[in-house]
């Protein structure tokens, strides 16, 4: 009859090598995940605000990759267009200029918009949201412009067109993908004194300046004493639905149609 000791004692000595075996292999693995990890960092980032710098360069490097696309499309086109014995006109420099497709270059305005100073939460009945710029400000101070016959326009280094959209986080403003801090600087291209008048004359405006004057509220308007250089539109123009009200001028000369509908 076998010896139950010994059987016992082999059992036991299978189960330590076998707990061993994996414990070495796990503690392989631990390793080598210790090591990718370091070695991707850059690629993966640990907190919110590294993935946030990282989707901005990724942005503003493929914003970058489509304006070379769309001009290569472009040549494409009116060269397929020659071959064609087709000739492919554009709608006019005013369409052109109104969707961004080109630099503008031209006389203008500066419009700077900036968070109070930190010694404004001293005041008396301040609060933390009445010391910072609010999406609400840049869009008055944006639609008055527009109003005032701006001929192109650009927030931050960004070209702004009738499709742009930009939202304020706190005091962090979000436009194509892109994240900047005050101040905000608005360029205009358009007659000087006519985008004055129109930023006087609104009253989303006239209640910022208010706020300006109680907590200190970072306002500049300046005439450019160089032509003002903006840049052409990178983003895309593809629009799913829009409607145009009926006698609306859309561009110099040219009045909605009767239905008033685009895709």
């Amino acid at each position: 009859m076998p010896d139950r000791t010994h059987h016992v004692a082999r059992r036991a000595s299978r189960g330590t090598l076998s707990v061993a075996l994996v414990l070495a292999l796990a503690g392989m693995m631990f390793v080598a995940n210790a090591r990718l990890a370091q070695g991707t960092d850059a690629r993966h980032p640990q907190n919110l605000a590294d993935l946030a710098s990282v989707e901005e360069s990724r942005v503003a490097r493929l914003q970058g990759e489509v304006g070379v696309l769309r001009t290569e499309v472009d040549r494409l086109t009116h060269k397929q267009a020659r071959l064609s014995g087709l000739q492919i006109d554009s709608p006019g420099v005013g369409y052109d200029v109104a969707a961004g497709k080109v630099g503008v270059t031209g006389p203008g305005i500066t419009v700077s918009l900036t968070d109070a100073p930190a010694n404004s939460k001293n005041l008396p009945n301040v609060h933390p949201d009445d010391l910072v710029v609010h999406q609400q400000d840049v869009q008055a101070v944006v639609n008055a412009l527009w109003a005032g016959g701006a001929e192109a326009m650009s927030l931050m280094d960004q070209r702004v067109i009738s499709t742009s959209a930009f939202q304020c986080i706190g005091n962090v403003l979000s436009l194509h993908g892109r994240r900047y801090s005050p101040p905000y600087i608005v360029r205009v291209v358009g007659d000087p004194k006519k985008l004055r008048a129109a930023l006087a004359a609104s009253p989303a405006v006239t209640n910022y300046l208010q706020w300006v004057d109680a907590v200190g509220l970072g306002w500049n308007v300046t005439t450019a004493q160089d032509p003002l250089n903006l840049p052409a539109y990178e983003g895309t123009t593809e629009l799913k639905f829009a409607q145009v009200p009926q006698g609306v001028a859309v561009l110099p000369g040219l009045t909605a149609a009767t239905s008033g509908a685009g895709s």
